[in-house]
């Protein structure tokens, strides 16, 4: 069965830091961009950061600078490195990836951003 699952979450104080993860089951992540999405109670899901086949990387105005996207070597497994937590980063996030028509969703983490 093809899926993604998110781990990683979980209560931080203001100013702390989680890495998330994205893992990959019953295929690999080099052929797709993968993108991870946060979505907090009452608002849409939102784009946080996004890395390309190609390795390229984006991210959304209010992470810049403070979360960083990366894949691991063994192509199955993509991170998000969250540093410098915000009350306002609590939300559900989820991954997911895209490529050549097909699209994966993870079923989320929590983060919650709290003291």
């Amino acid at each position: 069965q093809l899926q993604l699952v998110e781990s990683g979450g979980g209560l931080v104080q203001p100013g702390g830091s989680l890495r998330l993860s994205c893992a990959a089951s019953g295929f690999t992540l080099d052929y797709y961009a993968i993108g991870w999405f946060r979505q907090a109670p009452g608002k849409q899901r939102e784009l946080v950061a996004v890395t390309t086949r190609g390795g390229v990387t984006n991210y959304a105005d209010s992470v810049e600078g403070r979360f960083t996207i990366s894949r691991d070597n063994t192509k199955t497994t993509v991170y998000l490195q969250m540093n410098s937590l915000k009350p306002e980063d609590t939300s559900v996030y989820y991954c997911n990836a895209v490529a050549y028509g097909m699209n994966y969703w993870g079923k989320g983490t929590l983060v919650t951003v709290s003291s």
